[in-house]
């Protein structure tokens, strides 16, 4: 009897540490990399070279969450692979090299009009113009071609943006602005009129992807933009002199003046980025 009673409590004891070994392996750090398939760990970094990954106190291996950021960026139809280089084709198209030339440089820029309202723009420099394009990347049509001579832009302003003291709105960040005809005022009818187009200067800012590559940063690039325009725009004068203008480019760097008080369609306007061509749920605009 006692032979029996020593053999259950023996029996008992092996059960129990069993258990503690088997806690003890549940609850260890991750085995060293000896100890793990050399096979696997050469997998993991061939199958997925681009993924970021992390390493948890498990050893498990977490895929990195694009940033709430990345997604909205994402809406934006210039972002889809290849739809920039078709609207490039597009609007280069539609140049007439006996009027502007050659195209010297290609840009992505956000229009600011003189009611605060932002508007998705391409812009080329040629060696005559500059071309200012309102160009659908939904629908891959270009809708609007504004041309302006170089001969004729006699000043370029670049800043931070301002407002009256009384305005309500505000806008971060630093714009250009250039001007091609210094001796006319816009009309007191045109300031308060939100569609008016006759303003003799236009206004740029970066467009809101600068950040998703270091393609779209050179792209949005206001500074170079603005250089290159300045030695574009001097060459022309030089060879082209417009009589009665004084020749050559005066660049300023000064605040530029937005000289809107409300504006609250402009608020619900660039708060829903409405001039630019994005996904809009699952309607698009």
């Amino acid at each position: 009897m006692a032979d029996a009673e020593d053999e259950v409590v023996k029996g008992s004891e092996e059960q129990q540490q069993q258990v503690e070994e088997e806690v003890d392996l549940s609850s260890s750090p991750t085995p060293p990399e000896d100890s793990q398939p050399a096979a696997g760990r050469k997998g993991d970094a061939q199958e997925r070279p681009a993924e970021s990954v992390t390493t948890s106190t498990q050893g498990r291996r977490l895929l990195v969450e694009p940033t709430l950021d990345q997604f909205k960026l994402r809406k934006y139809f210039v972002l889809r692979p290849g739809t920039l280089n078709q609207a490039i084709k597009d609007v280069e198209a539609l140049v007439n090299e006996e009027v502007d030339g050659s195209v010297l440089s290609v840009w992505l820029m956000a229009e600011v009009d003189h009611w605060n309202n932002e508007k998705e723009r391409i812009v080329l420099i040629t060696e005559l113009s500059l071309l200012v394009f309102k160009y659908d990347f939904m629908m891959f049509n270009c809708d609007q071609m504004q041309r302006i001579p170089l001969n004729f832009v006699d000043r370029i302003s670049h800043g931070t943006f301002s407002f009256p003291k009384r305005s309500l709105l505000e806008r971060n960040g630093e714009g250009v602005r250039v001007f091609w005809d210094r001796l006319r005022e816009p009309s007191f009818t045109s300031r308060w009129n939100p569609f008016a187009t006759d303003f003799p200067f236009i206004t740029f800012t970066y467009h809101p992807v600068r950040n998703i590559s270091d393609a779209f940063t050179a792209l949005t690039d206001v500074e170079k933009f603005r250089e290159q325009l300045k030695d574009a725009a001097q060459k022309v004068h030089t060879l082209k002199p417009v009589p009665g203008k004084a020749n050559g480019v005066l660049v300023l760097n000064q605040p530029i003046q937005i000289e809107a008080y409300v504006g609250f369609m402009s608020f619900l306007g660039n708060e829903n980025k409405l001039g630019y061509c994005m996904a809009r749920g699952n309607l698009g605009f």
